[in-house]
C-alpha cells in the first residue's frame, strides 16, 4: 500500500484527499496544513469552480504535521503530494526528492523553465519519480480523445481546436494574484498545452494574440505551427468569462475519417453539456460513445491511481512525466512572449 502526504489542503488538497478515497492501492497517511482548522478538519470555508464544497472531515486516522519538515520525515509517506500554491512547486518538490520521497506536484510544474529543470534534475538525482498532475488526460473525454488520435484508428490528425475559459478567479487569493499562480496562461491555459503536446507532439512555434491586463495576459488565441505536414492546431483559453459562466472547456478534432466534438461549461451554476463527445463519421452518423462517470473527482481518482502504480513499479508514465510538463511550461512561456513581442515565438 502506498501512503500519500498531502501538502496543502486549499481546494486542490481536498479535490486530492476525496479522489484517494477509492484507491485501490494507496491511501492518504498524512495532511499538512499551517492552519490548524484544516488540520482539526475544518474545511467548510473551501470552495473551487467544480465540484463539492468543503464539510467537516475526521481526520482522526491521519498523521497531521503543521511543517512540511515532518510530513517529510514521516515513515507513513511515500508519495508526497503537493497541493501548495504555483510559486511554492519548486521548493517543496526539491525539498521532497531531497528527502527520498516521490512527488506529485499539482500543475504547472513550476513557474519558470529553470525552476523546470532544476526538478527534474533533482528527479534524476534521487532515483525517485516526478510526476506533474495534469489531469485532463483523465478525464473520458479527453482520454478517448487521446486515444483515438495515438492509436490511428480514423486516420491522422489533420486539425485541432480547443477551449478553455473561466470567470476571474476571486474565489481564491492565491490563483487571482498572477505573480503567484503565473496567471490564466501557466495557470489554466497550461492543461491544452500539456494535453497538445500529448497527442500532437510540440510545435516548432507559436503566434498569439491576447489580452493584457496589469501586466499578465489573461486571455490569450494562439496557432500552434508545425512543420509541414503537421496538424493545423489552435487554442483560445483565459480569464474574461463573466461569472454566470465560471468554466468552460471543449475540442474539436478532425481526423481523416472522423470529427470528434466535445463542449461542456457550467452555466448559471449548473452543468450544461452543449456537446457530449461525439465521433461524426464520413457517412453522416453521429456516434456517442460509451464513457465511465462524469464527475470530475473522479478523473482525479484516476489520476491518483496511475501515480500510486508509479510508485509501485518504478515507471514513470507518460502523461504525469515532469519533462512533458516542463515542454508545456516552455510553450506557455512563449505564448507570453509572442503576445507581448506581437510575433511568432519559436519553441525550443
Amino acid at each position: 500500500m502506498v501512503g500519500i502526504g498531502i501538502v496543502g489542503v486549499g481546494f486542490m488538497g481536498m479535490i486530492h484527499y476525496l479522489a484517494a478515497e477509492t484507491l485501490a492501492g494507496g491511501r492518504v497517511t498524512a495532511l499538512c496544513s499551517r492552519d490548524p482548522k484544516k488540520l482539526a478538519g475544518d474545511w467548510t470555508g473551501i470552495q473551487g469552480n467544480f465540484g463539492p464544497k468543503g464539510t467537516h472531515v475526521d481526520l482522526s486516522h491521519l498523521n497531521r504535521h503543521a511543517d512540511v519538515a515532518d510530513l517529510l520525515a514521516d515513515p507513513a509517506v511515500d508519495l508526497v503530494d503537493l497541493c501548495v500554491p504555483n510559486d511554492e512547486h519548486a521548493r517543496l518538490a526539491i525539498r521532497a526528492l531531497e528527502a527520498g520521497k516521490h512527488v506529485l506536484v499539482e500543475k504547472p510544474i513550476a513557474l519558470t523553465t529553470s525552476d523546470a529543470d532544476a526538478m527534474v534534475a533533482a528527479a534524476r538525482a534521487s532515483g525517485k519519480l516526478l510526476m506533474v498532475a495534469h489531469v485532463l488526460p483523465f478525464f473520458p473525454e479527453f482520454a478517448y480523445a487521446a486515444d483515438a488520435v495515438k492509436s490511428g484508428r480514423f486516420g491522422a490528425l489533420k486539425a485541432a481546436h480547443f477551449t478553455r475559459v473561466i470567470s476571474k478567479p476571486d474565489w481564491s487569493a492565491g490563483i487571482a494574484d498572477a505573480d503567484r499562480s503565473g496567471g490564466p496562461v501557466i495557470d489554466l491555459h497550461i492543461h491544452d498545452n500539456h494535453f497538445i503536446g500529448l497527442v500532437c507532439g510540440p510545435p516548432r512555434a507559436v503566434r498569439s494574440r491576447g489580452v493584457v491586463e496589469n501586466g499578465a495576459v489573461v486571455h490569450v488565441t494562439t496557432q500552434y505551427l508545425y512543420d509541414e505536414g503537421g496538424p493545423a492546431v489552435s487554442a483560445i483559453s483565459g480569464a474574461l468569462s463573466q461569472s454566470g459562466r465560471p468554466f468552460a472547456h471543449g475540442f474539436d478534432l478532425y481526423l481523416e475519417r472522423a470529427t470528434l466534438a466535445f463542449e461542456f461549461a457550467n452555466l448559471g451554476g449548473e452543468a450544461h453539456v452543449a456537446t457530449p463527445l461525439v465521433v461524426i463519421k464520413p457517412d453522416g452518423t453521429v456516434e456517442r460513445p460509451a464513457l465511465g462517470s462524469g464527475d470530475p473527482v473522479d478523473s482525479f481518482s484516476a489520476e491518483l491511481a496511475v501515480a500510486v502504480e508509479a510508485v509501485r513499479t518504478g515507471v514513470e508514465p507518460p502523461a504525469l512525466a515532469g519533462d512533458l510538463a516542463r515542454r508545456a511550461l516552455v510553450i506557455c512561456r512563449a505564448e507570453i512572449e509572442s503576445v507581448l513581442m506581437g510575433r511568432e515565438i519559436a519553441v525550443s
